[in-house]
């Protein structure tokens, strides 16, 4: 079975990836017990995803696919602490310290992967939305961590339950990548408002370079 499962995750590794984060950013929308999304869902997101992650780095390497399996045994570990651990400080920093790294990890392959081949398909699209969604993950968890170091640099953030100030952090990334700036919810902190910059300009960079990338595959393909 275990063998049947490797060339599927190989296979189809973009099209999971891009079905785990987006499930795992959004899949909010549909639940109103957020109590029961920190404690049971969060856990079974990040199983997803670090399942889905495991296609990405076959046959990249022997060090590559050691430092996924810790990563993706930390990701998944972390939200089960979080029953045990929950009001600990330095627990909220630690876990958002190694989802930063988890997600900045597999960024940087499917990076590699879309300026690397000379042609178009359907791995290209995928991969080209995962990048964004990975950005809006680091973004996420780099933001939450300097929150739980200072809840003043923010304004608009609900800090009532881990679950409500994760998601209006994804809300927020995602519209600071995106450009749109609603302004109900803003940095408040000189660090803060440059990692906010930062992210703005990285979505416009990556939308622009993505679209020349694509461009030139096509035509290359043409």
């Amino acid at each position: 079975m275990i063998k049947n499962i490797k060339p599927f995750l190989q296979k189809k590794k973009y099209e999971l990836l891009l079905f785990a984060l987006v499930q795992h950013l959004f899949i909010a929308i549909f639940l109103s017990d957020l109590a029961f999304y920190t404690k049971v869902i969060w856990p079974v997101n990040m199983l997803i995803l670090g399942m889905a992650s495991v296609g990405v780095f076959i046959e990249k390497g022997r060090w590559k696919n050691i430092l996924q399996k810790i990563l993706f045994f930390l990701v998944v570990a972390l939200p089960i602490g979080l029953t045990f651990l929950g009001n600990n400080h330095y627990y909220f920093i630690f876990l958002n310290i190694g989802y930063v790294v988890f997600f900045l990890f597999i960024f940087l392959e499917v990076l590699k992967y879309l300026v690397k081949p000379s042609y178009i398909n359907t791995d290209i699209i995928s991969a080209s939305g995962c990048g964004y969604f990975l950005l809006i993950e680091i973004s996420t968890f780099l933001f939450q961590f300097f929150i739980y170091q200072d809840p003043s640099s923010f304004k608009g953030i609900d800090f009532s339950s881990p679950a409500k100030t994760y998601i209006d952090l994804v809300y927020f990334s995602s519209i600071t990548l995106t450009s749109i700036g609603f302004g109900d919810i803003t940095p408040n902190a000189y660090n803060t408002k440059l990692i906010t910059s930062f992210f703005g300009i990285a979505g416009q960079f990556y939308s622009v370079v993505l679209v020349g990338i694509l461009i030139s595959k096509f035509s290359s393909k043409n």
